[in-house]
């Protein structure tokens, strides 16, 4: 799939559809940590992963933007350090002239303000004043994979970010996560418009046929229940 179709596709989804499609397509959920979020509110990210782990120097975005393909983006493993940012501006600035989509950081930003106006997609877990306080060994590997959170992604995996926050989705099942998140979209949008109708959730979705159900058989779940009726409020 390439990046424009992609992209074009994820404008009309959340990554609460895709979070939803992963669990019916019986993947794992893989969300960055919760706190991570836009420095532009109401910005949409979408790409190939472009992983780049820091070790205290810029050296290693500049390498992994040598190797990079427009519409990726650049995500970068801080191990979620809270007391120094390792993205500021011309690192973003650099992302942008060479045709990335845009930053995914497990760590902090600065140069908000900068940020903004050069408007790219960037998330991260906050914000700090102060640059990188250590300076490592760079691993041989750290152009092969970057750790968000708990999940370690590659160049095989995609990100997909919004207001709701970042997912990552094996580039191998994007055809299906996306078409099950459409499907997902479209009934939930059916269903809000019924709401707005006078026609309650509950009667859509025949919440008293699954209590009678649950009466006589209390390993009945409501998800079992939905997947019946073909309504997709928890998956």
């Amino acid at each position: 799939m390439n990046h424009p179709e992609l992209t074009d596709r994820f404008t009309r989804l959340t990554t609460a559809h895709l979070a939803d499609a992963c669990l019916r397509a019986r993947l794992t959920v893989r969300c960055a940590p919760a706190g991570t979020s836009a420095v532009i509110p109401g910005q949409k990210l979408a790409g190939r992963v472009l992983p780049a782990r820091h070790a205290g120097s810029v050296d290693v975005f500049l390498e992994a933007i040598t190797t990079a393909n427009p519409g990726d983006v650049l995500v970068v493993d801080n191990q979620g350090r809270q007391d120094e940012s390792c993205v500021g501006d011309l690192i973003t600035a650099e992302v942008a002239t060479a045709g990335l989509s845009g930053i995914v950081i497990w760590g902090l930003h600065r140069d908000t303000a900068e940020l903004r106006e050069i408007g790219l997609p960037v998330y991260s877990l906050g914000s700090l004043s102060t640059g990188p306080l250590h300076l490592n060994d760079r691993a041989v590997d750290a152009l092969e994979s970057a750790t968000v959170g708990e999940w370690t992604v590659t160049t095989d995996d995609l990100v997909f970010g919004d207001d709701d926050g970042v997912l990552f989705v094996p580039a191998a099942q994007a055809e299906e996560v996306l078409r099950l998140a459409e499907s997902i979209r479209d009934t939930e949008h059916r269903q809000a418009a019924k709401i707005r109708d006078g026609v309650t959730l509950r009667e859509q979705v025949r919440f008293t046929e699954f209590l009678a159900r649950r009466e006589t058989d209390p390993s009945y779940t409501f998800r079992q229940h939905l997947r019946a009726k073909d309504s997709a409020i928890e998956e």
